[in-house]
């Protein structure tokens, strides 16, 4: 029995409760009833005619009173402007993007130009708000006197989508706010999906103008808020909001995935993402021994490695259930999504690093010149 590899696997395993011990959410501020900020909510929105309802019916059930809708249409070819303007909501067209722009900045900018209220709540069209979702966010803006930023839970339907696993614990992990030393460390940026700023902290660091050549603007746009010393506050979205990512089958997973994630993993606190690592390779050797030591039929080594194995198990879903609705065979399996999270983490880094072209939602996004490729 190799006992130094189990030795190792069992420190490697260790790491995840390092950098995923405690994922804080939002939802235990609720109950401030005094005087709030009024609230302009920005949905930038491209191609989301099938998604754009879901959220907008999730809004209409909020209890916060002074709040502004606009979905910010941003170059669609489908009835994305007609699905928001049958819920009664203001459209924006964002209109052509100036050289040098990628979509969802110029889109995000165009709806903050635009938006009324004290506080700018930017919300992908995907997501969905949970009961009084919109209250916890607006009430935890207030308490915190910083930015907000949270990842929805991930609510998962069809098969393929369970291969998200790993990329929503790496993502969470990455970050770095959720490890066992707390808010003692500074978030590497903000969630796209759910961003509250107020409006004079937004346009004081340039807002999307600041970060409208990034294909992952939420990590730009934080480290622009680091940089200017305002306070980023990142919490899990359980209860708060969430939202069901890809639903168009795996192309569109792997094109969502690929866009930025290697990117991202480059912004990463290096210890983090050293543990990171090192517990991805506990994953990988803790299922190779377990399945040579059950081949060889040596009851000592299959059980100390079994063990190993189901430990990782376990752990994965210790993780997955409290970012989203991952079934408990996933983390059974979860070489299965390990080995495809490594196969497109690399993909990523070859579209970003080597051809420096990304595809999303039939653009493709040269990250080489100055203007948009066709």
């Amino acid at each position: 029995m190799h006992v130094v590899d189990l030795v190792f696997a069992l420190a490697f395993w260790s790491l995840g409760f390092l950098f995923l011990f405690r994922i804080s959410l939002c939802g235990s501020r609720i109950g401030n009833r005094g005087p709030r900020p009024s609230v302009s909510i920005i949905i930038p929105a491209r191609n989301e005619e099938n998604s754009l309802p879901v959220l907008l019916a999730s809004l209409r059930g909020q209890d916060l009173n002074d709040t502004e809708i606009a979905v910010v249409v941003d170059e669609s070819d489908d009835r994305t402007r007609e699905a928001a303007e049958a819920k009664g909501v203001r459209t924006i067209l964002a209109g052509p993007r100036p050289e040098g722009w990628f979509g969802k900045p110029w889109a995000c900018y165009q709806g903050a130009m635009a938006a009324k209220g004290d506080i700018l709540l930017f919300l992908d069209a995907d997501t969905r708000l949970e009961e009084n979702g919109l209250r916890r966010i607006v009430d935890t803006c207030i308490e915190t006197d910083g930015v907000v930023s949270i990842q929805p839970y991930h609510r998962t339907k069809r098969l393929y989508e369970e291969l998200s696993s790993f990329f929503n614990i790496v993502g969470m992990a990455g970050m770095g706010t959720f490890t066992l030393f707390g808010g003692r460390v500074r978030p590497v940026g903000l969630f796209g999906p759910c961003v509250a700023i107020r409006k004079d902290t937004y346009f004081e660091i340039g807002g999307h103008a600041a970060v409208r050549r990034q294909v992952v603007e939420d990590l730009a746009l934080g480290a622009k808020l680091k940089k200017q010393k305002h306070a980023v506050h990142c919490f899990g979205g359980k209860g708060t909001i969430s939202f069901r990512m890809y639903p168009n089958g795996l192309r569109d997973l792997i094109d969502g995935w690929s866009k930025g994630f290697a990117t991202g993993a480059a912004k990463t606190y290096l210890p983090i993402l050293i543990a990171v690592v090192l517990w991805i390779g506990g994953g990988i050797s803790a299922t190779r021994y377990a399945v040579e030591a059950i081949s060889s039929a040596k009851p000592l080594p299959a059980l100390a490695w079994g063990a190993s194995y189901f430990g990782y198990c376990a752990q994965v879903y210790w993780m997955l259930f409290r970012i989203g609705t991952f079934k408990v065979y996933t983390a059974l399996l979860y070489p299965i999504s390990l080995l495809f999270f490594i196969l497109v983490f690399l993909y990523s880094a070859f579209l970003i690093f080597i051809r420096r072209r990304v595809r999303w939602k039939g653009a493709t996004l040269s990250l080489k010149d100055k203007g948009p490729a066709t």
